[in-house]
């Protein structure tokens, strides 16, 4: 009990120290609130500019705006201002404080994910070294992990607008599906930084995994993301490419069409129905993904 009572009350301090924001820097002229961290200013500008783009693009396609506060932190920063146990360098949006969080530094976190270069297969090599070199010439996932940051905008949007998703993948898949769009329509040369990365994960296969299912990730998401992120970054490269497909085979008429049906059904519906729905409700490319997912999984 003295053990609750203990740990209820750090997290309550946690909360309190991660809600106030005031010692952070802030931009002003912008259509929402933007803080960071001293020193990070240009980067800030930069990142807020390219939410700011991506989310009036989809207000206009979907006709919502969620509200959201862009906190640009750095390592230094990182834990006094979110209280999610997430590591240095992943975006994330807290929709208790709507605050979406990035990174403003290079960081070990993504770096780890880039093997040795003599690891990757010859056709991946040199367009890997050519897309996630930094000005310094060294290899970084920064280009990448900067477009999450619009990935956890399309969790505002469904989450503010109380979409019911039907299941976790879907959320994910969506808020990938609304990443892939902005940038296909808008900033279209950056297409090969948001989709090598993944396709260099899925081109590893997935015989070190533990769960590789819809149905795994659906029981065990929380777990996945918390033990196994390998695992789940696995997952999260599927739906990128999933993503890439759906715009490819439907525009952004299949995003929409995905978000019209999933706010007109309030019922969560079984496997079948599920299927079924995606089928006749949004464009066949979804469903195709949910039937084929481990037939078109590289083991």
């Amino acid at each position: 009990m003295k053990y609750a009572l203990f740990s209820f009350l750090l997290f309550a301090l946690n909360v309190s120290k991660a809600q106030n924001i005031d010692s952070l820097d802030q931009l002003k002229n912008h259509d929402f609130p933007v803080y960071y961290s001293s020193g990070h200013q240009q980067r800030a500008e930069t990142t807020a500019l390219q939410i700011e783009r991506a989310m009036a693009y989809h207000q206009a396609l979907l006709k919502f705006k969620p509200n959201v506060t862009l906190l640009i932190l750095g390592a230094k920063d990182w834990n006094r201002y979110t209280t999610e146990p997430v590591v240095y360098g992943m975006p994330h949006y807290n929709e208790k404080n709507k605050r979406l969080i990035v990174a403003a530094e290079d960081n070990p976190f993504w770096k780890s994910f880039l093997p040795p270069l003599n690891q990757l297969p010859e056709a991946l090599r040199k367009p890997i070294q050519t897309t996630y070199s930094s000005s310094d010439g060294q290899l970084s996932m920064q280009a990448f992990f900067d477009l999450l940051a619009i990935h956890e905008l399309g969790h505002a949007f469904h989450m503010q607008a109380g979409i019911k998703m039907q299941r976790n993948w879907m959320s994910e898949l969506f808020a990938n599906i609304l990443l892939h769009t902005y940038i296909a329509e808008k900033e279209p040369s950056l297409l090969p930084a948001l989709t090598l990365f993944p396709k260099m994960v899925i081109a590893g296969g997935a015989k070190e995994f533990k769960y590789t299912s819809l149905q795994d990730i659906q029981e065990h998401y929380g777990e996945a993301a918390r033990k196994h992120p390998k695992n789940y970054g696995w997952y999260q490269c599927r739906w990128h490419a999933a993503a890439a497909g759906i715009y490819d085979a439907g525009g952004k008429k299949a995003l929409q069409k995905l978000w019209n049906a999933l706010q007109d059904q309030k019922e969560k519906l079984a496997e079948r129905e599920l299927l079924i729905f995606l089928k006749t409700k949004t464009h066949k490319s979804i469903a195709a993904m949910m039937e084929h997912w481990d037939r078109d999984t590289i083991k």
